[in-house]
């Protein structure tokens, strides 16, 4: 199987876009991802996958806990800021610090977890998360789709 049939298959999916974040030393880290759901309902869980070379899993890993800031439609633009690589992404980005983990602005919906697992797979490890904050907005949430932002409207 070719990378490329299974990228443009994976593309016909529209995800969901979020931020996840975690404190290291006091200073905010963060990076997007689109491989993020829930788990479970009895106990609240989610899992995300992160990058096993990112600079993020190994702060995930060592203070075990982290954040998913979910993305509105119109927050794009922080989508690509978190993509990139570097360690100024929260530069000129306004947050907050919530339950110890650094927390986005104008959010659909913002998680604080403790992890319960990391699992590897493949060029990922998946980080399984016991929810343990979980607050929401009515706002549109950011979507991916064939390698474009979107949101889903819902039909009446």
């Amino acid at each position: 199987m070719k990378a490329d049939d299974f990228r443009a298959a994976m593309g016909a999916v529209a995800t969901p876009v979020a931020v996840v974040t975690a404190m290291d030393h006091g200073r905010p880290h963060g990076t997007t991802v689109s491989a993020f759901t829930s788990l479970s309902l009895d106990p609240p869980m989610l899992l995300v996958g992160l990058n096993r070379d990112s600079s993020l899993l190994s702060i995930v890993t060592r203070t075990r806990r982290f954040a998913v800031n979910i993305l509105t439609a119109q927050q794009s633009g922080l989508a690509l800021t978190f993509a990139r690589k570097g360690d100024d992404k929260f530069t000129g980005v306004p947050w907050t610090k919530q339950h110890g983990l650094p927390r986005l602005e104008a959010l659909s919906g913002w998680l604080a977890c403790e992890v319960d697992q990391l699992v590897p797979g493949g060029d990922h490890v998946v980080a399984t998360g016991r929810v343990t904050v979980a607050e929401h907005d009515s706002q549109a949430p950011l979507t991916y789709h064939r390698r474009t932002f979107g949101t889903h409207l819902i039909q009446t």
